[in-house]
């Protein structure tokens, strides 16, 4: 399975629609497409295991990008774009990259780019002159390179914690680029995606994360129709299932949380019968946002847990998770171990650090510190998630081991109080992090997003309050409420706590200086 195959047998099924312009891509326009971007890679000097990089918003190139590096044997950086222009040359920097593709969308840290990589090639989607992407690829023949090989992509983390670390994939066992890849079987056998191209699937999230990246591709592998939003909002997501008659989807909790905000009316407005698969991940959901999406959309929601390093992966349906709530299931790639601080494994119902044993485990390029640091003694790898297992096999998250709070001696996991304040019908989105104490070390501060900013003050503070004491110990309860009209989050639902907790250690320390 593979669009090669597609554009020989179905040249003229659709492989790509923007949901929002309507912009359609076949498997034939897209395999002549793939081919005259591998040519345009070698013509620009890069040859087998080269490093090139996108900057680029969700298009229609992007995902035929990926399948000409696909060809080409090249390692594609996809890049995030909130980033600034020194974030960005410091990526362009760790991984060697030698050409940048873009957007006229990011000429605002072009400038920087130019004059911080001068060492990087770069095309512009809409550019002019010899940075004119459409020219140098229009210039390429659409027949398949001489010497194709499968390529791969290194995903930079998001930087939630300091600087982001590339993770690089193993090289690849097989030299065939229509070689079966791992992701196809766990689509088919374990999300239950069809493999006769009859699916649609719905991607709402930024192509550069790791989740729309392995989802779209592997809708396209099975022959189907990925539909892109541009953009994920709310209502627009419900009538894009309407419209294309979506069959499959892949979301956040995030999204689920701001489709419930809408007015009911809006909600029950679509027909959303065609939709028969509703993959999330990303973060741990709420217990009840998932009972609530369960009870509008039916039991086609299911959930898994994994990382951009490739190293596991779990999954539950829906009908187990309604006998499990909170669960992210079982393992269906990698097997699952917990273990305490001196790295023993600790029985069922037991919290500690998770690691999948593979036989395939990444690395961090450029980083061997941070390699050593995520694996086990008996080669395991942790993605730095806290969890526990249940007697019957099930993985429960509790939290990132890096945003765990001391307060007192106390360790406190922002998730569960994170998971509650998002359930309060005022409020859109929350963060909770540790902020510098005297006293205790770290006190819990809560930056929540209100639906309505008018509503932010000391009565919503107090409402709040009123609205978690009866589920949360005393010593969880937040010391702060900060009210923001947005929250520094990823289009991916990743929060960026790094920010929040170093903008409170400056408020902190300048404190300090003036006490």
């Amino acid at each position: 399975m593979h669009p090669i195959a597609h554009a020989q047998t179905r040249p003229d099924h659709p492989a790509l629609i923007m949901a929002g312009s309507g912009q359609t891509v076949t498997f034939g326009e897209m395999d002549a497409y793939a081919n005259r971007f591998a040519h345009l890679l070698r013509s620009q000097g890069l040859k087998r295991g080269d490093h090139f990089a996108v900057l680029m918003e969700n298009t229609a190139h992007y995902l035929q990008i990926v399948w000409g590096s696909q060809r080409a044997g090249t390692m594609m950086v996809p890049i995030s774009t909130r980033l600034t222009a020194p974030e960005i040359c410091y990526i362009l920097h760790d991984a060697g990259v030698k050409l940048l593709i873009t957007t006229r969308s990011f000429d605002d840290v072009l400038e920087g780019i130019r004059e911080q990589c001068p060492e990087v090639s770069i095309l512009v989607v809409g550019g002019q002159g010899e940075e004119s992407f459409e020219n140098a690829l229009a210039r390429q023949p659409s027949e398949p390179i001489a010497d194709q090989s499968p390529g791969q992509y290194m995903l930079y983390s998001s930087g939630t914690t300091g600087r982001p670390k590339g993770v690089k994939p193993a090289p690849p066992e097989d030299d065939d680029i229509q070689a079966v890849n791992p992701l196809v079987g766990l689509a088919v056998m374990g999300a239950g995606m069809p493999a006769d191209g009859s699916m649609v699937y719905l991607s709402p999230a930024p192509l550069y994360h790791a989740a729309p990246l392995g989802w779209c591709t592997t809708a396209q592998r099975l022959g189907g129709t990925v539909v892109v939003m541009e953009k994920f909002d709310p209502e627009h997501a419900l009538a894009t299932i309407e419209k294309y008659r979506i069959t499959d989807s892949q979301w956040v909790p995030t999204h689920f949380v701001r489709m419930l905000k809408l007015d009911p009316e809006v909600r029950t407005r679509y027909d959303l019968s065609s939709h028969r698969r509703a993959l999330h991940a990303a973060a741990p959901c709420p217990v009840p946002i998932k009972r609530e999406m369960i009870e509008w959309w039916g039991p086609i929601i299911n959930e898994y847990y994994a990382g951009s390093e490739g190293i596991g992966m779990t999954l539950i349906k829906a009908e187990d998770w309604l006998e499990h709530p909170g669960s992210v299931g079982k393992a269906i790639h990698g097997t699952v171990h917990v273990c305490g601080p001196d790295r023993e494994e600790l029985p069922a119902g037991h919290d500690g650090l998770l690691f999948f044993e593979n036989e395939t485990i990444p690395t961090y390029h450029n980083d061997p510190e941070k390699t050593a640091d995520a694996m086990h003694p008996r080669g395991w790898m942790t993605l730095g998630d806290i969890g526990h297992v249940d007697k019957d096999g099930y993985l429960y998250l509790t939290d990132r081991k890096s945003h765990m709070i001391i307060s007192g001696g106390v360790n406190i996991y922002p998730q569960e109080i994170e998971n509650l304040l998002v359930t309060h019908d005022k409020v859109m989105d929350a963060a909770v992090i540790g902020a510098p104490c005297p006293d205790f070390g770290e006190k819990v501060v809560a930056v929540v997003q209100p639906i309505d900013m008018i509503e932010a003050g000391e009565a919503l503070e107090a409402e709040l309050r009123d609205f978690l004491a009866p589920n949360l110990a005393k010593i969880k309860m937040p010391k702060l409420f900060d009210f923001r009209s947005e929250l520094p989050r990823e289009a991916n639902g990743k929060l960026y706590k790094r920010e929040l907790r170093d903008e409170y250690a400056k408020r902190a320390e300048i404190e300090t200086e003036q006490a």
